[in-house]
């Protein structure tokens, strides 16, 4: 059986997406000992640098258009089973290079060719609905849609969800997780309230410290730890997920 892809994407910047791609991919390496690929499609690169490499170069967007084998470009990292293909600035026009190569497919394919090599890809994704969010529904067997308690956030998630119910083919299936949860408070605990079966990850400053440690939180914060306990059965719900989809 080949790799399945699941992809962290927001309409939305700043609700805790690039964090939780990484810890994702943590947990898929290390909770469940899969061989892991954690693909950073976003050009700030912030999943590259918190895995321990700059994002310097403009390889990625080559990679995209096929001008060179993605896999030339996939780094170690300090997890084991966990390998990182990195993002760098070349990726800031991506919309514009998937509107250019003018392939709806391109991303599938090129996650069907790593599939391969890895259990688990992660993608993490440029906010935004545009070329390259429509790829990423594509291509991913899952999308995790990362949600801060609150109305601008949610009706954020409605938007992605009628554009996927808009689209022909096979649709993806999205797994909406509140982000950045604190149940201090009342509108946070009011929109738990509403979705008490979504996933929650608590706010906590040992994620802020993620880009200075330079690490996934389950590789410096205890295991017993709010913020892991939440991530490790959060990833235990993605993999019974993806096992029942065909």
């Amino acid at each position: 059986m080949t790799g399945r892809a699941v992809a962290v994407y927001s309409l939305k910047g700043g609700v805790g997406k690039t964090t939780l791609a990484v810890n994702l991919a943590w947990a898929a390496a290390t909770l469940s000992a899969r061989r892991t690929l954690l693909w950073d499609l976003d050009g700030q690169a912030a999943a590259t640098w918190i895995l321990g490499h700059d994002g310097e170069g403009r390889e990625a967007g080559a990679a995209i258009r096929r001008e060179i084998d993605p896999r030339r470009l996939i780094r170690h990292t300090a997890i084991d089973r966990l390998h990182l293909l990195p993002a760098d600035a070349s990726l800031r026009t991506l919309d514009l290079a998937f509107r250019t190569i003018d392939k709806k497919h391109r991303l599938t394919r090129l996650v069907e060719d790593l599939a391969g090599d890895y259990d688990r890809i992660i993608i993490d994704c440029p906010p935004g609905l545009a070329d390259t969010s429509d790829q990423v529904m594509r291509a991913a067997d899952l999308v995790v849609v990362p949600v801060i308690p609150s109305a601008l956030s949610q009706r954020a998630l409605h938007t992605i969800a009628a554009h996927v119910a808009r689209k022909k083919g096979a649709k993806v299936t999205l797994v909406p997780v509140f982000s950045m949860v604190d149940r201090r408070r009342a509108l946070h605990r009011e929109a738990l309230q509403q979705h008490p079966n979504w996933p929650v990850i608590p706010t906590s400053s040992a994620f802020e410290a993620m880009t200075v440690r330079r690490a996934p939180l389950g590789a410096y914060a205890p295991r017993s730890s709010a913020g892991v306990e939440a991530l490790s059965d959060l990833w235990r719900r993605i993999e019974t997920t993806l096992s029942e989809i065909r």
